[in-house]
């Protein structure tokens, strides 16, 4: 499996999801400033990839520190500068939070004590979230059924998280077991993300996909093409409602009307239980160049007023069930996600 973020002594290398599928290029993060620049200009994305990223962030950030002088204000510069990188992403800030208190309850250690526990708590990190995914595969993979097809949106696979996937970490798993199965991946306008690394990824694990436009989903789902649908999430509010890539929504309400089951793929961590419903999640707008063009290629005028929100918050009433690495919450969420919590 290759690695969306890997740790290498005093640096973190990163596969330029940029690039692909044309490339497979790797950039070099040798500070927090450089792991800010990668989340932000979506060298590296995906919810659980970002918190990562951010994790390993603080910890190049600290490297660069030499002495204990005003050390506790050039942590909160650290931090401040990846927080403001992607604001939807729970991930990010769950990482980040994990992070400040490891740097708060060891602040007294020596200097380089405490930047080695600084990378095993990145280190832990990574490698929970890596479990995770293949946890969610194991609950996840009892939701398709032999022969089945599976419509996905955007990427929640190994690009998108330490390892393995969240959403295509439930088709490899279906997979693995020796189901056939096959996959419908919406192209993911404007950033491409279906088209690129979801499509990427399948054709490189021999996993039967075929790609679609976005528009396409209410057409292959009145056809019988589909049989359930499965997208990764980017935060998640106590009571269920859920954001994840723009036009999971879309798909959610389409999947009811037919009829369709309707699955989020997250870790706990994707989790904001500080937040009753999806009203409150944070939407990040990207730039507006993103939708105008297409790889330096315009394709509408170049003065043309552009939305570009990066997400859409789908309603808990159109999910059938949240798979997290704990187990399957299904409705009423606020009661379900608690239980697993509990658990966790």
């Amino acid at each position: 499996m290759w690695p969306a973020i890997q740790w290498d002594t005093d640096r973190i290398i990163l596969i330029d999801q940029r690039k692909l599928p044309e490339e497979e290029v790797y950039v070099e993060c040798r500070d927090h400033i450089q792991v800010a620049e990668a989340i932000e200009q979506m060298v590296i994305r995906g919810a659980p990839a970002i918190g990562v990223a951010a994790a390993f962030g603080v910890v190049l950030g600290l490297r660069k520190i030499q002495n204990r002088v005003g050390l506790d204000e050039e942590f909160g510069h650290i931090l401040k500068r990846l927080e403001r990188t992607r604001p939807t992403a729970r991930n990010l800030f769950w990482a980040l939070e994990r992070m400040k208190r490891v740097f708060k309850e060891h602040i007294e250690l020596d200097l380089t004590e405490l930047k080695k526990r600084m990378l095993e708590e990145a280190l832990a990190i990574e490698k929970e979230d890596a479990e995770a995914n293949r946890m969610i595969g194991f609950w996840g993979k009892e939701m398709i059924k032999e022969g089945q097809s599976v419509l996905t949106h955007c990427n929640a696979g190994a690009l998108a998280t330490a390892g393995y996937g969240t959403a295509l970490g439930i088709i490899r798993a279906a997979q693995e077991e020796g189901k056939k199965i096959k996959v419908y991946a919406g192209e993911t306008r404007p950033f491409l993300q279906g088209a690129r690394l979801t499509c990427w990824e399948l054709d490189k694990e021999n996993i039967p996909v075929t790609l679609i436009t976005d528009s396409m989903a209410g057409y292959i789902m009145k056809k019988g093409m589909v049989s359930v649908v499965v997208t990764g999430a980017d935060r998640i509010a106590r009571n269920g409602d859920t954001a994840n890539k723009i036009g999971t929504y879309t798909l959610a309400v389409l999947a009811r009307e037919h009829g369709l089951p309707f699955y989020i793929a997250a870790p706990l961590s994707t989790i904001d239980f500080s937040l009753g419903d999806g009203s409150a999640i944070p939407v990040e707008e990207r730039d507006a160049g993103e939708v105008r063009q297409i790889r330096g290629c315009l394709i509408a005028p170049s003065r043309i007023n552009v939305l570009n929100p990066a997400f859409d918050i789908t309603p808990a009433k159109y999910i059938s069930g949240i798979i997290t690495e704990k187990g399957i919450a299904k409705p009423p969420f606020e009661e379900s996600l608690e239980k697993l919590r509990k658990v966790a």
